[in-house]
């Protein structure tokens, strides 16, 4: 004899469905679904990555092996305020605003990069 055993699904259930399902599509949308003229700012330390757009007023400490390196982003633009390293380099170069463009403080491990895509600048070279 075949005993068939009716598992009756639980209100748990319905709620760790719907949790997994509403953690996939979130993700899937992050992932995919990005607007044509995104400008993010990328930010890299020695243990941690983050990345925001290019019009966020965000101030983010990054930590290196020398110190805390501060970068700021403001008015579309992001630059390396302050870096404890020697010779300040990277807080010399400047503001950063248009895709490619990258900042760097070598010694602490730090990057500051602009990824992605910005038609107003792509025609502004455009023959």
């Amino acid at each position: 004899m075949l005993f068939v055993m009716k598992k009756r699904i639980k209100i748990l259930d319905i709620i760790i469905i719907f949790i997994a399902a509403s953690l996939i599509l979130s993700s899937a949308y992050a992932a995919y679904v990005m607007p044509e003229n995104t400008v993010r700012v990328l930010i890299r330390g020695q243990d941690k990555e983050w990345t925001f757009p290019i019009e966020t007023i965000e101030t983010v400490t990054v930590g290196g092996p020398l110190g805390n390196t501060v970068v700021k982003i403001n008015e579309g633009r992001a630059w390396i305020e302050s870096s404890p390293c020697d010779n300040q380099t990277c807080v010399g170069m400047g503001h950063v605003w248009r895709q490619g463009q990258w900042a760097l403080c070598l010694p602490n491990k730090v990057m500051l990069f602009i990824e992605g895509t910005d038609d107003e600048y792509v025609d502004s070279i455009s023959w």
